[in-house]
């Protein structure tokens, strides 16, 4: 349930008021579509309101810990505030530091829905460009420091507008990654695919490909979204 300040899950509430980007469909999405099997430490990288966190703990074992980073001082304590106010607060921790300067053991899994915007155009707010735009976390870095604090089994998961993601992919196969799982999402069949999910890693592997969609009649979800998201939204 959405309102300007918060959006209520079924087992926990994000509020937003003050958070660059609100509550939205990214971020669901990826929560919900990543793998979590047999991860044990996982990194929520540029968490924002901490939703994408906060999913994979409710979807996780109490022995799984997460970390979360943010940049933006707002976020920061938007996303503190969610996660001491969640049923998980003593398995997150939210990290004000950037993806480049941070350091810690090996994760098994790590998630992203990245900057995504490379080109000129910016939003008026400053705190939203930064969210929506590459210049703080540039792709190259994102795969980069990825690698770096990962087990070699580990997976990277991002999503991705569906331009930005093939670019992505084709970086990221000069730099030794390979896409284990490839689903493209749009919001309804006749419709252009708008975002793509990936699951990246560094081991060879035949690539998974699915393809979901929002609505299958006017404003009803499709039943494969209703089943993705159905632990965590009130309407389902």
């Amino acid at each position: 349930m959405r309102n300007k300040n918060s959006f209520r899950f079924k087992q926990f509430t994000i509020q937003h008021s003050t958070a660059s980007m609100k509550v939205g469909t990214d971020g669901v999405l990826l929560g919900a579509w990543t793998d979590i099997e047999s991860a044990q430490r996982i990194l929520d990288v540029g968490t924002g309101t901490g939703v994408i966190a906060l999913m994979l703990a409710q979807r996780t074992t109490p022995q799984v810990h997460i970390d979360a980073l943010e940049i933006s001082q707002n976020d920061y304590e938007q996303a503190l505030f969610n996660v001491k106010d969640s049923p998980w607060p003593a398995r997150i921790q939210v990290h004000r530091t950037s993806l480049q300067d941070y350091h810690a053991p090996p994760y098994d899994l790590i998630v992203s829905n990245p900057p995504f915007f490379i080109d000129s155009y910016k939003p008026p707010s400053a705190n939203r460009a930064k969210a929506r735009h590459t210049d703080t976390l540039p792709r190259a870095d994102l795969l980069d420091h990825s690698q770096r604090l990962l087990h070699k089994t580990g997976t990277l998961n991002l999503i991705l507008p569906e331009t930005e993601g093939n670019q992505l992919l084709t970086l990221a196969k000069t730099k030794g990654w390979h896409c284990s799982r490839f689903c493209t999402f749009r919001s309804r069949a006749t419709k252009p695919v708008e975002r793509v999910l990936l699951e990246l890693q560094q081991q060879p592997t035949p690539t998974q490909k699915g393809d979901l969609v929002l609505y299958k009649d006017r404003d009803q979800w499709s039943d494969a979204y209703c089943e993705l998201t159905r632990e965590f939204y009130l309407k389902i």
